[in-house]
């Protein structure tokens, strides 16, 4: 009994030893999942929301704005700097842009916080209606690695505004104009920072500039500071502690309103002082010294600052000029070998630290201090432990606000700490392979840390010089590198972010399978009440109504097979795109009946099979509009009115056969006068005048007749895309410049086509599209490039029909004249060959390995519609998805 008894605690024990030793295991593997996925992906910072930053982390320059893309300008040029310049030569000696002094200049409580792009369409117009604006900004730094202006202050006489440039970071340059008006005069105080960071965050260049800390310089004062004007002469304290808060936070506090309102409201008074005492000044001075002139010099050096450009800063290596400050600082009385170990450690650091700040855009204090550096380097930890201790106790004597104030090693160090302790173990000296790995670790495949707008140019565009990658080998894999992230991010982007067969079944009211479908499609019956719930996992409905005929019945088992979220061709899983084996640009213009039913030529494919199947499509695309004489894009269209106008006041028609311009050429040149116009060279604003004004039959054009003319040829969504673009505001914006889609296809003539008699049938379109009463052009796209001439003698022209949602921008004209010239020559059968061909292409191209059963080159695509079918011309309900 004693010895079953010591059995049986025998047993008991090692039970509970090798549970110890699982939930131990099972505890170490949760914690190192947990410090393998980077923090990020919990805490989205607000700059994340941006659609696109003009300075990313890259090691690549700063890009400028260009006013002209025609011309071969340096990067580095100052777009503006001629009107600059010209301020500087031709500066007056009367400042008037104070209107009257303000006798009441106190801080009121309103204030307009604009957060919209409407709020900030408006705030445009008021301000351009200003002779002067004060300008403040706030800055964020601690949390980006480049910084970012977070919010903006404009005051008037009138109106204090508080910018939201988080919110509005991507419409911000509807500013650009109104900074860039040499006739209105900005404000500011002490702008050398303001300047830089506007023009890095949103391409904003300020011209016409009063600087009232380089006015304080003139004047000798004994403070230039802004709190020392505001005490001065506006008995005003301000603290300037709050400059430091996390200005990212919305909403702001009272306090930081306050503060952000006090640095631009009081700043045209304070302007206004500056002003009168510079003008006394030169009274005083006049009799004794003619040629100084303070108020010239005040704003000679006012607007010597809009000169200047942001740039970011280079080095040789990674982190190299804060290892050698550090090392600088350190090392004055150490030992030669204590130094020679400290300065590599700090120098592993220094360039883990860079790296580490660009991929996650985080300030270098932020990601680890200069003290947590040097205690790293002094101390060798033997663990991420010990590792971890050191620098939370570093960290203690870092001097931040007590806001900004992080307990412990920062959340990049603690998602990487594994790549620090190994960082510092590794005794090799190649440290560019070892920074290579931990780029690829973190923003590779597989990698740690999310892809941004911020990190993604670190991989795409990786400077093999800053990281001295110098043997061919890794300059290949950098390259490979590079695209393969390229890759990456459009996978992500662009993908089927779900499944895109859901195998929903549908039956028929006998219990025949009719098809398989998507979730939506299910819901579409049964919010009808067509059908009802027969099974929920995968979910299938019974349909409760008779279909006008079944698949099987039909020879075609396509629609009642299961299909796989793969791609057909190569059988990737991970990632797909649908794609469309007959181009849209002809399938929408197919009859009904042909295109309703148009899953089986929808297939999913993964990214490299979609490109090799692209290329072949857009080849194949070339090959028809060989063989049919119809060219892939409009080649010319002409303002109908003025077209008839010239035809009528001619001998002849040659001339309306001389005028026209493509569209995409109008186009552009009707942007680029419009907003670059009074800016360019005289001979470049020419030439893209006489191609605006070849559209409009050779007459003076106006701007109205410019921004009418970038709608030419625009669909009705490409004409909404443009009224919500950056960066260009139309004046006469009523309905008369967006109108609807028919009195814009209206304006113009268009020629499509080199050989007209193989595209249509001109002479009956010239009967079905010609207005008899008035001999006018209906509200119908209607080309030139084949003139005919009417009853009554007047010379017309002729051309094929247009669809008033078809863009003339693309190869949509080229797909309707094509569809239209097959079913006028071998009708719906001529389509179906068609079609065919295309399915070859595919096939040809792809060779795909995993397409549906049932998939076949020689698919008719015709079904009838039943009862209930929303394509049925008797009864139609409301839209379904297909």
């Amino acid at each position: 009994m004693e010895l079953h008894r010591k059995d049986k605690i025998a047993l008991v024990v090692a039970s509970l030893a090798a549970l110890t030793i699982y939930f131990t295991a099972r505890r170490r593997r949760k914690q190192r999942s947990v410090r393998s996925s980077c923090y990020l992906r919990d805490d989205q910072k607000p700059q994340y929301a941006f659609k696109r930053v003009l300075a990313d982390n890259s090691y690549s320059a700063f890009k400028h704005l260009k006013l002209d893309m025609n011309t071969d300008n340096d990067v580095n040029s100052h777009p503006y700097e001629s009107e600059i310049l010209s301020l500087l030569e031709n500066s007056s000696s009367e400042f008037d842009f104070i209107s009257s002094e303000r006798n009441d200049f106190t801080l009121s409580d309103t204030y307009v916080w604009v957060e919209t792009a409407s709020q900030l369409e408006e705030l445009v117009d008021v301000l351009n209606k200003e002779m002067v604006f004060a300008v403040d900004t706030e800055q964020h730094s601690l949390r980006s690695f480049l910084g970012f202006t977070a919010l903006v202050q404009i005051s008037t006489d009138k109106e204090d505004y508080l910018v939201d440039t988080i919110a509005l970071h991507d419409s911000m340059s509807l500013l650009r104009p109104v900074f860039a008006n040499s006739h209105i005069c900005k404000v500011f105080h002490g702008a050398d920072n303001d300047i830089l960071w506007l023009q890095r965050d949103f391409h904003i260049y300020v011209v016409n500039l009063f600087d009232t800390a380089k006015a304080c310089e003139v004047l000798s004062k004994p403070q230039k500071s802004l709190a020392y004007l505001l005490e001065t002469y506006c008995g005003v304290a301000t603290n300037k502690m709050l400059q430091r808060e996390d200005w990212r936070l919305r909403p702001l506090s009272e306090d930081m309103v306050r503060y952000a309102r006090t640095d631009a409201h009081y700043l045209l008074h304070i302007a206004n002082c500056l002003l009168s005492e510079l003008k006394q000044v030169n009274a005083e001075n006049s009799s004794t010294d003619g040629k100084f002139n303070f108020l010239l010099e005040a704003s000679r050096r006012s607007n010597m600052i809009c000169l200047q450009l942001y740039t970011k800063e280079t080095e040789g290596s990674p982190g190299e000029s804060a290892a050698s400050s550090i090392c600088y600082r350190h090392l004055n009385s150490q030992l030669n070998s204590f130094k020679t170990q400290f300065q590599d450690h700090v120098r592993r650091l220094c360039a883990w630290r860079d790296l580490m700040a660009r991929v996650h855009d985080e300030s270098l204090r932020y990601v680890l201090s200069d003290q947590a550096i040097i205690a790293l380097a002094t101390q060798m930890s033997k663990n991420t432990r010990e590792l971890y201790a050191t620098i939370a106790q570093a960290d203690l004597n870092v001097d931040l606000s007590p806001s900004l104030l992080l307990p412990g090693p920062s959340p990049v160090v603690c998602s990487h700490l594994d790549d620090l302790h190994c960082l510092l173990r590794d005794k090799s000296g190649d440290l560019d392979n070892i920074f290579l790995g931990i780029l690829q670790n973190c923003i590779g495949s597989n990698g740690s840390c999310p892809l941004s707008i911020f990190n993604y140019a670190l991989l795409v565009k990786y400077n093999l010089k800053m990281m001295t990658i110098s043997k061919k080998n890794d300059r290949r894999n950098a390259k490979k590198m590079s695209k393969k992230a390229s890759r990456e991010l459009f996978v992500q982007k662009f993908s089927c972010k779900s499944p895109v067969y859901h195998n929903c079944r549908i039956y028929a009211n006998d219990g025949r399978l009719l098809c398989y479908c998507d979730r939506r499609k299910l819901e579409w019956y049964l919010r009808r009440e067509l059908a009802e719930l027969v099974d929920d996992d995968p979910p299938a409905i019974k349909i409760l109504f008779e279909p006008k005929g079944r698949p099987e019945d039909e020879g075609n088992d396509f629609y009642i097979q299961s299909k796989k979220n793969i791609c057909v061709g190569c059988g990737e899983g991970n990632h797909y795109l649908r794609y469309r084996i007959i181009p849209s640009c002809y399938r929408i213009h197919f009859p009904e009946h042909l295109k309703s039913h148009r899953s089986h030529d929808i297939v999913l494919l993964c990214v490299d099979c979609h490109e090799v199947a692209h290329a072949a499509a857009e080849k194949h695309k070339r090959n028809l509009a060989a063989e049919f004489g119809i060219p892939l894009f409009v080649r010319r269209v002409v303002d109908t009115k003025e077209a008839f106008d010239l035809v009528e006041s001619s001998d002849s028609a040659t001339n309306f056969q001389e005028e026209g311009v493509s569209p995409l050429e109008l186009r552009t040149a009707a942007m680029a006068l419009l907003r670059h116009g009074p800016r360019m060279p005289p001979k470049r604003q020419e030439e893209l005048m006489h191609v605006v004004m070849r559209y409009y039959g050779r007459r003076e054009i106006s701007e109205e007749d410019l921004e009418k003319a970038l709608l030419v040829g625009m669909s009705p969504h490409e004409r909404r895309r443009l009224q919500k673009k950056k960066g260009i505001a139309l004046k006469h914006s009523g309905q008369h410049i967006f109108p609807d889609a028919e009195h814009q296809n209206g304006a113009c003539s268009i020629d499509s086509s080199t050989v007209t008699n193989s595209s249509i049938d001109a002479d009956a379109d010239v009967n079905n599209h010609m207005n008899s009463d008035n001999g006018t052009v209906p509200e119908t796209c209607l080309p030139c490039g084949e003139v005919k001439v009417s009853d009554n003698g007047s010379a017309i022209t002729a051309q094929p029909k247009f669809n008033s949602k078809l863009s003339l921008l693309g190869h949509g004209p080229h797909g309707k004249q094509v569809v239209d010239h097959l079913l006028a020559e071998y009708g719906e059968d001529g389509i179906r060959q068609f079609c065919q061909r295309w399915r070859q292409v595919f096939v040809a191209a792809i060779q795909p390995r995993f397409l549906p059963a049932g998939w076949d080159v020689n698919h008719s695509g015709r079904r009838d519609f039943g009862e209930f079918s929303v394509y049925n011309s008797i009864k139609k309900l409301s839209p379904t998805i297909e």
